[in-house]
């Protein structure tokens, strides 16, 4: 093993050790999802729950920048120390999560957006760079903005956050 191999994988080690439940917020951001048509809404509570994590907020808001700022504030004043929000990050007028939440942001994670987008062109091609998909550090929070389609937090979900979540929780708290 190469000296930078051993110093990732102590690294990592560290991030592996200090591994629990973490607490994540979800929030669905859609003016036209109900409680009961919130299908990402649902199934990012039961892939937390599977991932051995807990819910530790979930609401559904219209997709307004202050309801959108307001949700964000919720799910950290409930002590989550990830959010994942979907819905609202295309282009159109009436997409406002990413704006706020790149607002909000401490600190950039550019590589989320930019894996999320490379990922995504497998399935839907040249619409992929319509995405403003984010993620970076808010207080001790690290907070991911993904699209409201089902496939699109699917994909972000179990191929971006969970694999790295102790890791980025761990990060946070050096």
């Amino acid at each position: 093993m190469t000296a930078a191999a051993h110093r990732t994988a102590a690294h990592r080690a560290g991030a592996d050790r200090s591994s629990a439940a973490v607490a994540i917020g979800l929030v669905t951001v859609s003016d036209s999802r109900t409680d009961a048509t919130d299908v990402n809404g649902r199934w990012l509570a039961e892939a937390v729950r599977a991932a051995g994590h807990v819910v530790g907020a979930a609401m559904l808001v219209r997709d307004d920048p202050v309801a959108i700022d307001q949700a964000l504030d919720g799910c950290l004043t409930a002590g989550c120390r990830v959010v994942v929000l979907n819905g609202g990050t295309g282009i159109s007028r009436r997409d406002n999560t990413a704006d706020v939440v790149l607002r909000r942001f401490d600190k950039v994670m550019p590589g989320f957006g930019e894996l999320f987008r490379m990922l995504s062109w497998e399935s839907v091609g040249a619409a992929a760079t319509l995405s403003r998909a984010a993620a970076g550090t808010v207080g001790g929070a690290v907070v991911y903005a993904l699209p409201g389609s089902p496939d699109a937090v699917r994909l972000a979900f179990e191929r971006l956050i969970v694999p790295e979540i102790e890791h980025v929780v761990w990060e946070m708290s050096r």
